[in-house]
């Protein structure tokens, strides 16, 4: 049966919403940038393409280095104010900005959809997780801000600068926008980098309902390599928060090393699933259908499973139905008879653009030609697509078993519907192997002797370990970080996410991995 778009998800129409809420982003089909408390033109034009069909929706306006300090140095002029704002008046500015999302929510869902090619319901959990998580920190910041690192009352501080934010772009709601309005909250200005893979418009709307609110954002374009200077080394600036990939990452530390600039880096890794002496497969099916959310281009997703080889069998009965039931295509395609114009409920949609399928596809061919065996590999016939769309940015889910060591998947994370299957006999090599990338944010072991599960748990270089259920990066109060080479500088998520932007007392030892220590909290 023929595909459609309804009306109301179609690209212009939306835009054309979206451009009523907030009009001064756009300048047509360009986004603008905002410094200095309002928006501004300028900048160089760089197309913006939707990975979902490849059509141009807008335009960039990327900045140059001169106009990024230009920025910051506003920012830090905000900053100075914002900082003498009462708690009671920011908590009513921040309120306000999450009142006026929440009656943008749809649209803002609709734009990731198009942007960054979720599908409908996990598009609308980014932005609801954002939402409700910031009205949690609005209940709970008075106690957050009177305590230090070792829960001694202690009246903190904003920080000497604004919290300069440099985030991936697959999450761009509930990681970035929900961290800059608890940065606020903190009494600190904030500075964005618009991710240029995917999320400018959904950003450039949110933070305009954030600038009317009255609260000091910053928000820029432009590619990081000439914009580092000024968001990452600039003495103005008080904090770095940082999400994505070991590479960047590494780039961005090593720049921080002379400055003593409190950051938070968040890197990936290759998160595990071990599988020793098991047998509850009907939960482990469930958990391996929710694995497949959003193709795993999820900081939490698990692309890796270590398997007892007595247990490979019985493993592959369980994840194989499971990986050929995966429903993926146009995020936003209805049948053309359906009345109703409910959007389409999907695992997952596109990748974030054609250069990262080609890209994932060529690891694929590189692990198979240094043997790799395919488990399974599923086509593209399978997705839900319009008639004659380009489905050039999707990728079918595929399983590789025993990914050799000259292979990248054998070692770094997929980001991507792509899994490999490690088949180990001892303890000590399934623990290697859960530790292969040198540190993750999660891990989980499945065991049927909770104490055995306890044991190996201890030695997974990951900082949560489930036990025969998943670990994400949690809401509300829930600490979050990681081990080895996925994490640098203090961790986030409740109380640790407020602390990593304040000023403690002078002793104050934050969670998280440093230079000369390290420091986690229960999980």
């Amino acid at each position: 049966m023929a595909l459609r778009i309804p009306e109301h998800a179609q690209w212009t129409r939306l835009v054309e919403r979206v451009a009523q809420v907030a009009p001064e982003g756009f300048a047509g089909d360009r986004l603008r940038n905002l410094y200095e408390g309002r928006w501004q033109d300028g900048g160089e034009r760089s197309p913006m393409t939707s990975p979902v069909d490849q059509s141009t929706i807008g335009q960039l306006s990327k900045i140059d280095e001169p106009t990024a300090l230009k920025a910051v140095s506003a920012a830090h002029q905000q900053h100075r104010a914002w900082a003498d704002v009462p708690l009671a008046d920011r908590k009513a500015r921040v309120t306000a900005a999450v009142d006026a999302m929440t009656d943008a929510r749809d649209d803002l869902a609709l734009l990731l959809a198009w942007e960054i090619g979720k599908p409908w319901k996990l598009a609308c959990a980014d932005v609801d997780r954002a939402l409700d998580g910031v009205r949690w920190y609005l209940e709970n910041i008075d106690e957050m801000l009177a305590t230090d690192a070792h829960g001694r009352p202690f009246e903190r501080a904003p920080l000497s600068g604004p919290v300069s934010n440099i985030a991936s772009w697959n999450y761009p709601m509930s990681v970035l926008v929900h961290a800059e309005l608890v940065q606020l909250l903190a009494g600190n200005a904030v500075v964005a980098k618009t991710p240029t893979q995917g999320g400018a418009v959904c950003l450039t709307v949110a933070h305009a309902l954030m600038n009317d609110a009255g609260l000091p954002v910053t928000l820029l374009s432009g590619d990081g390599s000439k914009l580092s200077g000024a968001l990452v080394r600039s003495m103005e600036i008080g904090a770095l928060a940082f999400v994505g990939g070991r590479d960047n990452g590494g780039k961005v530390a090593a720049q921080l090393v002379d400055t003593g600039k409190r950051h938070m880096l968040e890197q990936e890794g290759l998160n595990c699933w071990g599988i020793w002496e098991y047998s509850d497969w009907a939960a482990l099916g469930a958990h391996l259908k929710k694995g497949f959310e959003y193709a795993k281009q999820r900081c939490t997703a698990y692309p890796r499973f270590v398997v007892q080889r007595e247990l490979v069998d019985s493993f592959l009965a369980t994840y194989l139905p499971v990986v050929q039931s995966i429903r993926f295509g146009h995020p936003l395609a209805v049948d053309s008879d359906d009345e109703s114009q409910e959007l389409p409920t999907l695992d997952f949609g596109s990748l974030i653009s054609a250069a990262k399928a080609r890209d994932l596809g060529k690891r694929v061919e590189e692990a198979l030609r240094h043997g790799a065996v395919p488990l399974y590999r599923g086509s593209l016939d399978q997705g839900r697509f319009l008639p004659g769309q380009d489905t050039s940015a999707y990728v079918a889910p595929t399983t590789l078993l025993a990914p050799p060591g000259a292979s990248r998947l054998m070692h770094e994370e997929p980001f991507g519907p792509v899994d490999t299957v490690v088949v180990v006999d001892t303890k000590p090599e399934l623990l290697a192997q859960m530790n292969a990338s040198n540190g993750a944010l999660v891990a989980t072991i499945a065991c049927d002797d909770p104490e055995l599960a306890s044991d190996l748990a201890e030695h997974v270089q990951a900082f949560k370990v489930g036990i025969n259920k998943p670990r994400s990066r949690g809401d509300r109060e829930e600490p979050f970080g990681g081990r080895g080479g996925s994490w640098k500088g203090a961790f986030v998520g409740g109380v640790h996410l407020v602390h990593a932007v304040t000023q403690g007392p002078q002793d104050e030892l934050l969670y998280g991995n440093f230079p000369d220590y390290n420091r986690y909290p229960a999980v």
